[in-house]
């Protein structure tokens, strides 16, 4: 029997909760799941793991530093170190998803066609992972 796999949810570490919340609720329109409790620190009020969904699509973002643990400023060769990692989101119109991101305040360049045939485009996140939303063809759809 074949073992039924129901989705893949990343956790990924970053460095200003606030922001990254900022950035994946209030731009990108992800929904909180789950968090962990509120912690009220010398940096304010917020969860150190939030698990957020958009419409299929998860992902968990964990504080990197304990509470007032954390440097006054990120550590540069983290973003570049992320720079390995993408998280491709499937859409089923890439032009409009742009569009209503873009509306939200997001700053993306317009989508293009990738060598291998699928419009996509790509920003990335506060701590530098690359967020890529690309265009899915259903079968119906694909040139054969």
């Amino acid at each position: 029997m074949a073992i039924s796999l129901l989705g893949l949810t990343p956790l990924i570490f970053v460095f200003d909760m606030s922001r990254s919340l900022t950035f994946y609720r209030d731009l990108l329109g992800f929904e909180i799941v789950s968090a962990s409790p509120e912690v009220n620190t010398a940096e304010g009020r917020f969860s150190h793991w939030i698990w957020l969904r958009s419409g299929a699509v998860e992902i968990m973002l964990n504080t990197k530093y304990d509470s007032n643990e954390r440097p006054s400023q990120a550590d540069a060769a983290s973003a570049v170190h992320h720079g390995d990692t993408a998280f491709y989101i499937g859409c089923d119109d890439v032009e409009i998803v742009h569009d209503q991101l873009t509306a939200r305040g997001l700053k993306a360049p317009r989508p293009t066609m990738a060598p291998y045939g699928l419009k996509l485009f790509t920003v990335k996140d506060p701590d530098g992972y690359e967020i890529v939303f690309q265009e899915v063809r259903r079968k119906e759809q694909a040139v054969e």
